[in-house]
């Protein structure tokens, strides 16, 4: 077994889940409470590495690798998501001269 494995194995599983959770839980009250949108963006991201994070952990205890396949798939959807995000972002500056979510009221019909 390659040592990183066996380093991952070491810490229980259990830490895994509440560090995870915690990530997550930051990730959402980032989503629901900032209005930045560039910090909302940091807040998705922030929710899907935790995810990842714990993908790998499990796959790592069962000797499994589709856990950390899977992981590289959801890599691949974040950073297209970075990717068309800030390309929003800077279209939505050029308009409104902020990326403060309240004034994309200016952009309705």
């Amino acid at each position: 077994m390659p040592d990183a494995v066996q380093n991952l194995q070491m810490i229980p599983l259990n830490d895994y889940i509440f560090f995870c959770s915690a990530l997550f839980a930051i990730g959402i009250i980032g989503v629901l409470i900032k209005r930045n949108a560039l910090v909302i963006f940091m807040s998705v991201e922030l929710m899907l590495n935790s995810a990842n994070l714990l993908l790998a952990a499990f796959s790592a205890y069962r000797n499994d690798p589709a856990g950390q396949i899977f992981v590289f798939f959801i890599m691949v959807v974040a950073a297209a998501e970075v990717a068309i995000g800030l390309a929003l972002l800077v279209m939505i500056y050029r308009s409104t001269h902020s990326i403060d979510i309240n004034a994309l009221n200016k952009l309705k019909w």
